[in-house]
């Protein structure tokens, strides 16, 4: 789903409130300045981090969205995963201990320890008394200091004597931490009288041990079968990953850091010290002077997978630094508003669905096919790829099965190398298609009026390769391995416009592999899936020698377009087709001319990242054509008026005239309510950083937008990316 669609799945199902939709929409939930300076010292400003929700969790029989805060990709993914497992069986067993804080007074100086220790266990009443008559109402909400314990150390150096009262305190729903503290400092000059002593330190400890939180799942072994994995080899490759965690601390290290990256998102998504815990539950995992790990996971006389985990999880749900940040306050009713207990139960149930994620991982395939993926980012932005170059490296790096700076800079190189303008050579073993960036036209096109279209180099390449069985397509970036049914089966999306294109073509009966790749981001109003046609095509014709004509090409590409995106105008697979500047037409009839270009026009084109869909567009434009046909009639004759001055303008060289065109086209699009808040912020963007026009291009709704800058295009495209979106730069010429 799009962002806004979560939001309103969300509101639908009663977690959020209105004003909660509101905040989220406009952006009005992240924390402001001038509140952040009231925080801590020396404000600078506000570092944002991803919020997502886990979804599927059923802990104790209770179904929860599980707000998260983290910067890792694949934790989201993953915990869902995990839970929707485990609710296939019940869900999570969850349990929490009381929350308890424990403060420690340091004493010295005592002459003589034992004694010491004894009088300040004798004093229980009495010590217990004044530290809860410094915090009465939290007495009176059933907390408050609940037993004191008392023990002796030796200084390692010197061998003096120390003694440490430790002071348990009932916190309730608060994180506590201060008025731990403020006890501790109040009982300080009676802990002295009491023992002859000094008091030093009097502070609360973060090894929470007296307040624990468990939780248990059991997953039968039907559940755990994978692709290319038996269940019974995920069960026992998952218990012999965790009992190496149990006896070795290098991977009881590893393994309780995947347990962190749960418990810490959600630490951070509801406002708590993620420091704390993670200090708690390593000093926990070492509790017996052997570091191990936090979960354990066996299988029962059924053969069932069981795990558990029991970790230290002192949260709060109240107080002033959970009250003061408006994100955390929403992420609190995402839950339920739970109180503390509730929330440590939910986060160890987080904590052991995390790691199991991680531990099925391992025991299959997933971990190191995602991490290399994202080592080769990693590679990719070491050697300083440029953003518009950057999938296309990954993915090569990825093929290359080199994964080094090296050879990142060795495939950039060759892309520099390459001109792609020119012709393919025939033995090319990829085929090619250009994407396309409509400058002036859309929706009046679809209405039989000119387009002014641009092609984007190399958008899509493709290959086919001899097959044993069958059609398989593998796009490698958008995660696709499928295979292609006959077209008698009805498949749906790419694979469906596929069938009916072998079909077309008579090639329905051959084994084949078709691979794809895509150097252009999907439905983003670029193109994409008419290149994606047309490179296939291409490389159809490539490998089985099928002397397909260029209008051949368009045509069976037009047939694509239109299965894909129902009132499809043509001149997206034009475009892929011919490579060239067009103005395209079709008044029942495709017609194109090319446009000679005098002066090359740099082009920025900003990525919203929110996916346009074409077809919903079309249908929406459609809907309000028909109930005023006359209105709309006349508003397409004024964007094709522009669109053909526009054409003069490109083929004279007059870049600011086009610019100013591209501006008021912009303004009929918006006026046909086909712009978002993101495609507005990119126009913004782009036009107040120099750009001598800017609109959005394609279907709108989404997708994109294209900038004209004459004077930097590096400039335009740097502070789109500084605002959180892609862009890429190329020439019509």
């Amino acid at each position: 789903m799009p962002v806004e669609e979560r939001i309103a799945a969300l509101k639908e199902r009663g977690l959020l409130t209105d004003e909660d939709v509101r905040a989220l929409a406009a952006g009005d939930h992240t924390l402001a300045r001038h509140v952040a300076d009231r925080m801590i010292e020396n404000v600078i400003g506000v570092l944002g981090l991803p919020l997502g929700v886990a979804l599927n969790f059923l802990i104790n029989g209770k179904d929860y969205v599980v707000p998260l805060s983290v910067e890792e990709p694949s934790i989201v993914a993953g915990l869902s995963g995990a839970a929707r497992t485990a609710r296939l069986s019940g869900g999570f067993q969850a349990e929490a201990t009381d929350p308890i804080l424990i403060g420690q007074v340091q004493v010295v100086d005592v002459a003589d320890p034992q004694r010491a220790i004894e009088a300040l266990l004798a004093a229980r009443d009495e010590l217990l008394s004044l530290a809860n008559s410094l915090h009465p109402k939290m007495l009176a909400r059933g907390g408050g200091a609940r037993e004191v314990e008392a023990y002796r150390h030796v200084a390692p150096e010197d061998g003096r004597d120390m003694v440490v009262l430790h002071l348990l305190v009932d916190t309730r729903d608060a994180m506590g931490a201060n008025l731990v503290n403020g006890m501790c400092e109040g009982i300080a000059t009676l802990v002295e009288s009491i023992t002859g002593g000094k008091v030093f330190l009097r502070i609360l400890s973060n090894l929470t041990d007296r307040a624990l939180a468990r939780a248990s799942v059991r997953i039968p072994v039907q559940n755990l079968e994978t692709k290319g994995y038996a269940g019974a080899q995920v069960r026992d490759g998952i218990i012999l990953a965790s009992d190496l965690a149990r006896v070795d601390r290098y991977r009881a290290a590893t393994h309780n850091k995947g347990i962190m990256n749960g418990v810490d998102a959600v630490a951070i998504a509801t406002g708590n010290d993620f420091r704390a815990l993670e200090a708690a539950a390593h000093a926990y995992a070492a509790r017996d002077g052997q570091y191990r790990s936090l979960t354990r996971w066996r299988k029962d006389a059924a053969g069932d997978l069981i795990g558990t985990i029991e970790m230290p999880m002192k949260v709060g749900t109240v107080g002033g630094s959970l009250e003061t940040n408006p994100t955390v306050r929403i992420n609190h009713r995402l839950l339920g508003s739970p109180g503390a207990s509730e929330l440590a139960m939910v986060m160890g149930a987080v904590g052991l669905a995390q790691n199991y994620a991680a531990l099925r991982a391992l025991s299959t395939s997933g971990i190191q096919q995602n991490h290399m993926t994202l080592h080769a980012r990693s590679v990719a932005a070491a050697a300083e790829v440029p953003a518009d170059r950057f999938d296309e490296v990954v993915e090569a790096l990825i093929e290359s099965g080199e994964i080094k700076v090296w050879k990142a800079r060795e495939i950039m190189e060759r892309l520099r190398r390459q001109t792609t303008a020119q012709p393919v050579p025939a033995d090319a073993p990829r085929s090619t298609a250009f994407g396309k960036a409509i400058l002036l036209g859309e929706h009046a096109v679809v209405y039989g009026r000119a387009a002014l279209a641009a092609p984007i180099p190399l958008a899509v390449e493709a290959r086919v390769l001899d097959g044993r069985d069958g059609v398989q397509l593998l796009i490698p970036r958008w995660g696709v391995e499928q295979r292609v049914p006959p077209a008698d089966e009805r498949p749906q999306g790419v694979a469906g416009v596929l069938a009916t294109l072998l079909g077309d073509l008579q090639l329905g009966g051959r084994a084949m592999t078709i691979e794809v790749f895509p150097h252009l981001p999907r439905a983003m109003g670029l193109g994409g899936s008419a290149a994606l046609a047309v490179a296939v095509l291409r490389a159809l014709d490539a490998h089985y020698a099928l002397g397909l004509t260029e209008a051949e090409l368009n045509a069976h590409a037009f047939q694509c377009e239109k299965a894909a995106h129902g009132g499809a105008s043509g001149v997206d697979n034009t475009v892929a087709v011919y490579g060239a500047p067009l103005l395209y037409r079709n008044d029942g009839e495709p017609s194109f001319e090319r446009v000679a270009v005098s002066l090359p026009a740099p082009m920025v084109v900003g990525v919203s990242g929110k996916e346009s869909l074409t077809a919903a567009t079309v249908a929406q434009v459609r809907a309000a054509w028909q109930r005023d046909t006359g209105r709309y009639e006349a508003l397409f004759d004024q964007i094709e008026g522009l669109t053909l001055t526009a054409a003069d303008a490109l083929r004279d060289g007059a870049l600011g005239e086009l610019g100013e065109l591209m501006n008021l086209c912009h303004g009929y699009l918006n006026a046909l309510q086909l712009s978002t808040p993101e495609l507005e912020e990119l126009v913004h963007l782009a036009r107040s950083n120099g750009a001598a026009g800017a609109k959005l291009t394609g279907g709108g709704g989404g997708g994109s937008i294209i900038a004209l800058c004459p004077e930097d295009s590096e400039r335009v495209a740097a502070a789109i990316r500084r605002a959180g979106y892609d862009a890429f730069t190329f020439q019509v010429s």
